[in-house]
């Protein structure tokens, strides 16, 4: 499962989010985003597998980013040009 989460995060093109729960529908079961979270808070390799581009159902940034925190996370979708207010993204306009 964890191969298949990294994966998905190689789909993801600059821009664009997605959310814990896209990420356990595509496993097949929606109820597994907490699982999600949990792999992605070990992932060993931010830079092949770029985590930050994940957020909760609501837009939020992660306030425990494995990679520096909330204001790393920030920083980085930014740089994607992703328009973060409040730590949070439109899923609307951003939304995979």
């Amino acid at each position: 499962m964890k191969e298949k989460v990294y994966n998905y995060l190689l789909t993801i093109p600059k821009g664009k989010v997605v959310t814990y729960s896209q990420i356990a529908q595509y496993l097949g079961n929606k109820n597994l985003a907490r699982v999600v979270g949990n792999i992605l808070h070990n992932n060993k390799d931010e830079y092949k597998y770029p985590c930050y581009k994940v957020v909760n159902s609501k837009g939020k940034l992660s306030s425990n980013f494995a990679f520096g925190g909330i204001e790393k996370q920030k920083e980085k979708l930014e740089k994607d040009g992703i328009e973060v207010i409040n730590f949070k993204v439109d899923l609307l306009k951003y939304k995979l």
